[in-house]
């Protein structure tokens, strides 16, 4: 057992037991590059990352191949998840050299941790133009060995073009409607009319271009931003990427249509995603929308929450296929016959059909991944539950995917924003309980005494990594959700204590740009930052969202100034790359509309009519389509909320109160009123 065993990462937990010496990152591992005169092999990936596993299998198991690694490298394995930084870092320099990236991501460095060659997978014979892993290994022993000036002098050119590559930032202002509408054109030329989407395969679900959309739509009524986000919206949930029994929703389609999954489940789509479908629904009514959101909720809560409150990180795309082989998809396709045996023949024929399984397949070996490719015929309602019910039963009998269990604090700010909202919408107090009970564990696991977070943690003890900008965005933005929801200011409070770290440790105090590490981080060859959004959020337009809230919330300068500045980079970028900037365009889109505050006042729930009345006003301002709406609910004389200050009751009755930019409507105890205020254009 290598110097993995004592890690909280089961990234890197599964390689505990190679015959490879690993180290974790750690200033150790390159004392030790530098005391025996070697360069280092970087290896990063993740638990749920299929081709990790298959090199894990073929190269790092492996006798002949580990003997080499120990006697010339010295080897360092990270799990991208747990140091999103050096992650970020080394992709860069990746992408930079190869134009294109990925995981397993393969990195020769220095003994100063200068890159000098690059890779993703290797296999262990030469294959479709690939170098053998072990040919890669010898030759960049050899360049060691042999032309040690010559690597120093690549590895210096690299670290100097990336150092070359800060973001210009200096006095760039918000976006305005002509970006927001240049953006909203650059949309329409990449969208795929007949399949939904954008670009073509893989293609991976939009989340944050669809947040935009919709709140393009309702802010100006754009009817062709809310068909592109609805019509997507169904493609993905009719399609094999969505989980057609059990919820949720794998990473990517390999495909156009949205037929064949890249099995991996992870906590971040579906928290995304499960919250576009609430939005989605909140705008149209749509039944489809209201299914999936609650499906994904269920998801979550059933089969991702720890045993502490939090969620788990994703669930592999391989398990065993009842053969003892790993196999990506094993547990959820599906052959003609397999429908049968469980089902019966009449059933398992009805079940072929409306989940579109046949006898070629979708997938390979004739397996199906189930889909709903019916949209215009007609089925008996209650025996498709019943076959959804029966299928759910025996898919559990298959061996599982395995679950990667750390909590990431980031994904969890997520999945609480999701739960809270979802909870309210669709009057389910259980979800709303699993988000307070994964912001308890966010709060007493990974915030110390100072506030700062922690990235991760696994069975309730914390990890050693420190949390990025994302972390402190993310939760930010849960925690603000959460405080909408329940009326608890306490989210509040929490949610400010991490934005002033986000203000005096992650922000440039000259322009405004932001990092993705703090000031006082590990000093790694750079300083990563970029405001593009990847499979989540970036950290740089997530902080700016979550600043835009809190302002709202409080009307404190310094957080909205601080928004305003860091959106400046979406001025740039919206316009030009629309689809890899959509949180920074839906965060535009609220500042824009103001965005509103929403003040409700009333007696609480237990206080007979009154209390009904002023629920119906709370429920109706989160049902507001307004972006970005901020509210808060207390009685007339509570301090939860700034916005609660000065404001009474209007004829002894629960009131309402919507102001923006310092501007307030009339104050009213209708819902009807008050909905119509949060859903003009």
């Amino acid at each position: 057992m290598n110097r993995l065993a004592h890690e909280t990462s089961p990234y890197l937990l599964q390689h505990a037991d190679n015959p490879v010496d690993w180290w974790p990152w750690s200033a150790e591992a390159f004392d030790e590059a530098r005391r025996t005169n070697r360069p280092v092999l970087l290896s990063v990936g993740y638990a749920s990352c299929h081709w990790c596993h298959v090199m894990a299998h073929e190269s790092f198991e492996d006798r002949t191949t580990a003997d080499y690694l120990n006697e010339h490298f010295v080897n360092i394995k990270v799990d991208r998840e747990e140091r999103p930084d050096v992650d970020a870092v080394y992709m860069e320099a990746v992408q930079a050299a190869t134009g294109q990236g990925g995981w397993p991501m393969t990195v020769f460095l220095t003994p100063d941790a200068e890159p000098f060659y690059f890779g993703t997978y290797f296999p262990p014979a030469p294959r479709h133009g690939m170098p053998s892993f072990r040919q890669v290994l010898e030759g960049v022993q050899q360049a060691w060995s042999s032309r040690r000036e010559e690597v120093a002098e690549v590895a210096g050119k690299i670290v100097r073009d990336l150092a070359q590559r800060e973001i210009s930032h200096q006095g760039a202002r918000p976006p305005g409607e002509q970006e927001l509408a240049q953006a909203l054109l650059g949309l329409t030329r990449e969208y795929d009319p007949q399949r939904g989407g954008f670009g073509g395969a893989p293609k991976f679900p939009p989340s944050m271009v669809l947040e935009f959309l919709l709140r393009h739509h309702a802010r100006t009524g754009a009817e062709g931003a809310l068909q592109m986000a609805h019509d997507t919206c169904e493609r993905m949930a009719r399609g094999g990427i969505y989980d057609q029994l059990g919820g949720g929703f794998a990473r990517y389609s390999v495909d156009r249509d949205w037929v064949v999954p890249h099995f991996e489940k992870m906590l971040y789509d579906n928290a995304l995603l499960c919250r576009v479908y609430a939005h989605l629904w909140r705008a149209t009514g749509s039944d489809l929308a209201r299914r999936v959101a609650l499906e994904t909720a269920d998801f979550l809560v059933r089969e991702l929450r720890t045993d502490e409150g939090g969620f788990a990180s994703a669930f592999d795309a391989d398990s065993d296929d009842g053969t003892g082989r790993h196999v990506e998809g094993a547990y959820y396709v599906w052959t003609p016959e397999r429908l049968r045996a469980v089902l019966g023949d009449a059933d398992g024929d009805l079940a072929a059909q409306y989940f579109g399984v046949t006898d070629e397949g979708t997938f390979e070996h004739g397996q199906s991944v189930l889909r709903l490719p019916q949209d215009t015929a007609v089925f008996d309602a209650e025996r498709i539950a019943s076959i959804r019910e029966r299928l759910l039963a025996g898919r559990a009998e298959r061996p599982a995917p395995g679950r990667d269990d750390k909590v990431v604090a980031a994904w969890n700010g997520l999945a609480v924003a999701a739960l809270a909202e979802t909870g309210a919408y669709f009057d389910r107090p259980d979800l709303v309980e699993a988000a307070l009970g994964a912001a308890d564990l966010l709060v007493r696991v990974h915030l110390d005494e100072h506030a700062r977070l922690a990235r991760t943690s696994k069975d309730g003890r914390v990890g050693p990594n420190a949390g990025v900008l994302e972390d402190y965005a993310d939760v930010a933005e849960g925690f603000l959700a959460l405080a909408s929801v329940t009326g608890e200011g306490v989210w509040l409070d929490f949610a400010g204590l991490l934005l002033d770290h986000v203000l005096a440790r992650f922000t440039d105090a000259a322009t405004g740009a932001l990092y993705d590490t703090a000031a006082d981080a590990e000093r790694l060859i750079r300083r990563p930052q970029d405001p593009t959004d990847n499979a989540t959020p970036s950290g740089w337009t997530a902080a700016a969202g979550a600043l835009l809230s809190y302002a709202a919330h409080t009307g404190s300068e310094p957080h909205r100034s601080a928004a305003e500045r860091a959106l400046g980079v979406v001025q740039t970028l919206g316009p030009r790359v629309p689809r890899f900037i959509g949180w920074g365009l839906a965060v535009a889109e609220a500042l824009l509309d103001g965005p509103k505050e929403v003040a409700v006042v009333g007696p609480g729930p237990g206080s007979g009519l009154a209390g009904e009345k002023t629920a119906a006003l709370h429920r109706t301002a989160l049902l507001g389509t307004a972006p970005g709406a901020v509210v808060a609910v207390g009685t007339a004389d509570s301090d939860e909320f700034p916005l609660l200050a000065d404001r009474p009751l209007q004829q002894g009755e629960p009131t309402a109160y919507v102001c923006r930019n310092f501007t307030c409507d009339a104050p009213t105890t209708d819902p009807e009123r008050l909905g119509a205020s949060l859903n003009r254009r």
